[in-house]
């Protein structure tokens, strides 16, 4: 059993900021990549920012304003979110590609996903 469960989300004004952290937690036996994912009402899920071994990937909407860390001793991953705006509202999901201790192969977990909410 494997369990990703994300805290941090809430309700900010725009230009504030925001934490969300992501705690991977069961029968892990390598995790390969971690990472955040956003799905705004009516739109697809989208790849926020993921880290992978030491190369970092963010999306054009984020860059500069979005900072994603990791720390492989915890199995955590946190995306500091700072000059937020309106768009940047929808739920936030943890994501990792991660082996478990029951399987050879590498799978996609998700966390159960927390509500970031930007006022104007």
């Amino acid at each position: 059993q494997v369990q990703l469960v994300e805290s941090g989300g809430g309700l900010v004004q725009a230009g504030g900021s925001l934490r969300l952290s992501c705690a991977a937690s069961g029968s892990i036996f390598s995790i390969n990549a971690m990472g955040w994912y956003r799905q705004a009402p009516g739109r697809q899920r989208e790849l926020v920012a993921t880290i992978t071994g030491g190369i970092i990937n963010y999306a054009d909407p984020v860059k500069g304003r979005f900072t994603i860390s990791r720390d492989n001793a915890k199995n955590t991953v946190s995306l500091q979110m700072n000059s937020l705006k309106p768009e940047d509202t929808a739920v936030y999901y943890c994501n990792a590609v991660l082996r478990s201790t029951m399987s050879v192969s590498a799978y996609n977990y998700w966390g159960q996903g927390t509500q970031v909410t930007v006022s104007s």
